[in-house]
């Protein structure tokens, strides 16, 4: 016999017929022999009426009194499927948060799980009831009682870390879709199915499919071990797994609040080759990089920064090996992305450094965290490290640094994240092999704005301020581009430096920025809300060279123009114009040959 958790979202639960459709799955998988916890989300746009309804009563609602609002929702929910079990002749309890013992931080809105008392839940088991449990939501921990929430994807959250608690056998999460697709059906129906996942390229698709897996879920999944599987309310389908590495023997307490960084690297073995003033136009970074392909030259991290005027920088990093041959390459292209009108003014440069290093932090703990990439930046700035290329994906930040001061770099940031010993890498050999295809999914998200900072100076400790500005106004920061073009004003060397932050977090981090410029010393900060971020990903991907060149092909082909550029080792995100995002997305997915036979509806 089985112990499962169950997960339905809010449009599984959207009516009286779909919560007796669940009951009658719910009550057959208990008849199978299985002993089941259930966790629901508030019944279809219930959270949303209920924002809206706050919003009305006032423009900036008080955040305890939205967590008191919030939770109703799904008390609706898990009473109305408790009857209709016993309906069915099946006992069942409903439960909310704090009565099934999920204690969290006292952060309203947005509380990560410290721990969960499973004794009352553990006790109604025994009993053979189905527990239904109210998703979203727990208990403060410091005495108060406060109700907390979880913040987005809060039910999926509180499933996954309550099979942890409990150690179930696997956590099954049921939703629109039949399981993960290469991209949202929404936008691409032809989306294929896949059969497994790896938690890994999970986390790095953050936004995959129909949103249909919170990255938070996926962490604590990764971190105890739990295996998951994502299926359809609708059908019996076999759904998809998402395959997670052994656990670590990690403890049950501050489950949530788990170290946010698991590993540092240091790869020694790195030269980088830049392309400076490359003309601003689709079909640019195709060029370059098609060619580097056809030469079979491996390439790591890549960034492109913002543009200024009509030109754009692009950098890439190689192994020292290969570095003559990826010179060659860039020396080849360059006179081809002159202008024929102007041959020589804002002529394309080529530039070659070899003295560097890359040093990472990689971990799943980092995501929706504001302040680890400053705290890394801040080490490094305190260690006296300069930072030369910045590149970040959602369980990673690189930085291109002097080969000289690479061993001070790794044995400060093993200091300030305590990490004693080497742990498991984020992207392990065994997942990184040819076997698997180069790309697994291709994600879009619509919902990000990119801010510039003209002119910052280029010295130790300038990104660790930024970001820790940031950081203390809990701005999340997803992608972050420093310029390689470094120019000299009043004797001060300086680098422009992009990033992105959510929408609607956009305006205020451009005037806290903009207030403490005349103090730190930068130029403009520039706000673009009308941008999109299209990104691939796949274990497949490393060591494979033209995966990048085959993406930004697929772009040019579209006059699609590439505005940034970042990196990771199984993931390459391009910035483009939020008009374009949704064909950007339609195409690269077209050009990776990943559409199904079958076309799939998404209920509404």
């Amino acid at each position: 016999m089985a112990l499962i958790v169950q997960k339905f979202g809010g449009s599984s639960v959207g009516s009286v017929e779909r919560i007796q459709a669940v009951a009658q799955r719910v009550y057959k998988t208990v008849k199978a022999g299985n002993s089941l916890v259930v966790v629901v989300s508030a019944m279809g746009k219930t959270t949303d009426g209920l924002v809206k309804l706050a919003n009305e009563i006032s423009r900036n609602p008080n955040r305890r009194e939205m967590d008191m609002l919030l939770s109703t929702g799904e008390q609706v929910t898990i009473a109305l499927l408790s009857m209709a079990l016993q309906e069915l002749g099946q006992p069942a309890i409903s439960m909310t948060g704090a009565q099934v013992g999920i204690v969290t931080e006292a952060e309203h809105t947005r509380a990560r799980i410290l721990h969960i008392e499973t004794e009352r839940v553990e006790g109604h088991i025994q009993e053979g009831k189905v527990v239904v449990v109210a998703g979203f939501q727990g208990i403060s921990s410091n005495g108060s009682l406060e109700i907390t929430t979880l913040g987005r994807g809060g039910s999926d959250t509180s499933a996954v870390a309550l099979a942890a608690a409990l150690q179930a056998d696997f956590c099954e999460i049921y939703t629109d879709v039949p399981g993960i697709l290469t991209t949202d059906p929404r936008i691409v129906p032809e989306a294929q199915l896949m059969g497994e996942i790896t938690c890994n390229e999970m986390l790095e698709l953050a936004s995959l499919g129909a949103k249909v897996l919170h990255p938070r879920a996926v962490e604590i999944a990764r971190n105890y071990g739990m295996p998951l599987v994502v299926k359809s309310s609708w059908t019996d389908d076999p759904g998809t797994w998402v395959t997670t590495p052994k656990p670590q023997g990690r403890s049950l307490i501050n489950l949530e609040l788990a170290r946010p960084v698991d590993d540092v690297e240091l790869d020694t073995d790195q030269a980088k080759v830049a392309l400076l003033r490359v003309p601003d136009r689709p079909g640019v970074a195709a060029r370059l990089f098609g060619e580097i392909s056809r030469q079979k030259v491996d390439v790591d991290l890549i960034i492109q920064s913002i543009h200024e005027g009509n030109s754009n920088d692009i950098a890439f990093t190689v192994t020292t090996p290969i570095l003559k041959r990826a010179e060659a390459v860039a020396a080849a292209i360059a006179p081809s992305l002159r202008s024929p009108s102007h041959p020589k003014s804002d002529e394309a440069e080529v530039m070659v450094e070899q003295n560097i290093a890359k040093v990472s932090i990689a971990g799943a703990g980092m995501i929706g965290r504001p302040g680890v990439a400053a705290k890394m930046f801040a080490t490094l700035a305190e260690a006296g490290v300069n930072i030369q290329m910045i590149s970040t994906s959602e369980v990673k930040v690189s930085c291109v640094i002097d080969a000289l001061d690479g061993d001070r770099a790794i044995i400060a940031l093993r200091k300030a994240f305590e990490i004693e010993t080497p742990l498991h890498s984020l992207t392990p050999p065994s997942l990184s092999t040819h076997n698997s295809p180069p790309v697994r999914g291709v994600a879009l998200d619509l919902n990000q704005a990119r801010l510039a900072i003209r002119q910052v100076p280029d010295r130790p400790g300038m990104a660790a301020q930024l970001f820790g500005i940031l950081a203390q106004h809990n701005i999340s920061v997803d992608m972050i581009i420093q310029s390689q073009r470094c120019r000299i004003v009043d004797g001060v060397p300086r680098r422009d430096i992009a990033f992105t932050v959510p929408r609607m977090d956009g305006e205020t981090a451009q005037k806290l920025l903009c207030q403490v410029a005349p103090e730190l010393g930068w130029g403009d900060v520039v706000l673009d809300s009308a941008i999109a971020k299209v990104s691939i990903v796949g274990a497949g991907m490393v060591g494979q060279p033209g995966v990048a060149a085959k993406m930004f092909e697929a772009l040019a082909k579209q006059q699609i123009n590439i505005q940034m550029i970042a990196t990771s080792e199984i993931k390459i995100s391009c910035v483009v114009s939020q008009e374009q995002g949704v064909q950007a997305l339609q195409v690269i997915h077209t050009a990776f040959e990943l559409a199904g036979t079958e076309k799939f509806v998404v209920p509404a």
